[in-house]
């Protein structure tokens, strides 16, 4: 188990494959994102970015599952979920075909003021295609359990 105090700042991880697939592009717009450029190959032929791409939000999602699935998946980690994500960022368009991997910096570590099971965790996400091209970004908080909480 990777509990608060195991975590060092500065720490870098990186987060396997993820193959991007048309169908799965468009069975999530269908139900999350329907606009033409995620679920119609025509009309996003027609649109700025030329292609059929996917939801940003499917890119956040498929990010989270890289996460998650990674190294030290998530039975591993003493996490105990986030307060929230900021500066969340999509830098390039994902499409069908491009696979994805993940890498995490830690940026810095605190324990809670009012909790002392517990600890907060900032660390940056970034999500590469297969050429390298950053195509999303995230910076958030992950709440650790305390070694000493168990």
């Amino acid at each position: 188990m990777r509990y608060f105090e195991d975590v060092e700042v500065g720490e870098i991880h990186e987060f396997g494959e993820y193959e991007v697939t048309e169908e799965e592009v468009v069975e999530f717009a269908e139900q999350y994102d329907p606009q033409p450029f995620h679920v119609d190959r025509e009309a996003a032929e027609e649109s700025m970015f030329g292609e059929l791409v996917a939801s940003g939000w499917h890119t956040a999602a498929m990010s989270m599952r890289l996460l998650v699935d990674g190294p030290e998946g998530e039975e591993d980690r003493a996490a105990m979920g986030s307060p929230g994500v900021d500066e969340l960022r999509w830098h390039k368009p994902v499409k069908p075909g491009d696979t994805l991997s993940v890498r995490t910096e830690v940026l810095e570590k605190r324990p809670s003021e009012s909790r002392e099971d517990r600890g907060y965790v900032t660390s940056r996400l970034e999500t590469y295609n297969e050429d390298d091209e950053l195509v999303m970004s995230w910076v958030a908080d992950t709440i650790y359990r305390r070694r000493d909480a168990e």
